[in-house]
This record gives structure tokens, C-alpha cells and sequence, in this order.
């Protein structure tokens, strides 16, 4: 389970992009945004996650709500993830866990009686003030990117 809860800090952050550049905190401090934490690129659940995210790209910007997609993968196949499936959201390497950690999505799970450490599907809106205003946990992928506009134009307006 996430330690991000409604009402508390948006942990402090710094991590590499997909387009050579860098994100942190305090870029965005100011402007309301979207964190949405997914385990691997390329897989079926996140390709469809990061492909809604893209199909409503648009919409996000004209809310004015910028979303970034964190996994532990290194930026070099983000890029190749990105430009395998025409993605424009924008996608942060977390390799060391600097965020992962503290934001409590980096968790043990288990798959066929294996137990390994990984991304628990999880995203969360931040308002202006670096406040987390809304939490998804152990989110499901279909619809997931329309349900979080939506919270984003009412929570932001």
C-alpha cells in the first residue's frame, strides 16, 4: 500500500526523462500534475495504461494538468517503449527508487508463489501547492487515464 495519502507532501523528487531532460518537484511547483506509477514498460497493462494517458493528452493540457509516467526502467527503453507505440506522455526513469520508496509503491508482491519486489500500480494527483490531492491504488488499467481527468478538471478548476 501506498504512504501517498490525500492531504499530505508529494514526496520530493528528481529523476531523468525520456526526452533527454530532467523533472523534479520543484519544476512543477505551481502547476497541478499526475504521477502514475507502473511496473514495466512494454508490457500488455502498462502499454494500454500509457496509451489512454496518450489518447488524452490533449484534454490533460488543457486542464493544464502535465502526466508523467515513473517506472524503475531506464530512460533508454522509455524511449524505446515511447516511440514503439507513438506515446506522448511523458516518462520518468526511477532506477535507484528515489521515488518509488518513499512514495510506497516499490513493494513486495507475489506471482505464481515467487515473490519479488516491484511497482504497485498506483497514481496520484498533485495539486499546485505539491499536495496530493487524490490516490489511485492498485489501480485498474481500462478507463483508468478518463477517470483521473475527470478528477483532474474538478479538483484543479
Amino acid at each position: 500500500m501506498s504512504t501517498l495519502t490525500e492531504g499530505s507532501a508529494f514526496p520530493p523528487f528528481s529523476l531523468a526523462d525520456d526526452r533527454g531532460g530532467t523533472v523534479s518537484l520543484d519544476s512543477l511547483k505551481g502547476k497541478p500534475f499526475v504521477v502514475y506509477f507502473y511496473p514495466k514498460d512494454d508490457t500488455s497493462g502498462c502499454t494500454l495504461e500509457a496509451i489512454e494517458f496518450t489518447a488524452l493528452a490533449a484534454d490533460y493540457a488543457a486542464a493544464g494538468v502535465p502526466v508523467f509516467g515513473v517506472s524503475p526502467d531506464p530512460v533508454k527503453k522509455h524511449c524505446k517503449f515511447r516511440e514503439k507505440h507513438g506515446l506522448s506522455v511523458e516518462l520518468l526513469s526511477d532506477e535507484g527508487h528515489t521515488l518509488l520508496e518513499p512514495a510506497g509503491v516499490w513493494v513486495e508482491k507475489s506471482m505464481y508463489g515467487r515473490k519479488y519486489m516491484g511497482v504497485e500500480r498506483t497514481t496520484a494527483l498533485v495539486g499546485r501547492d505539491g499536495i496530493v490531492l487524490r490516490v489511485w491504488e492498485k489501480v485498474k488499467v481500462p478507463e483508468h487515464a478518463r477517470e483521473v481527468l475527470e478528477a483532474a478538471r474538478k479538483l484543479t478548476a
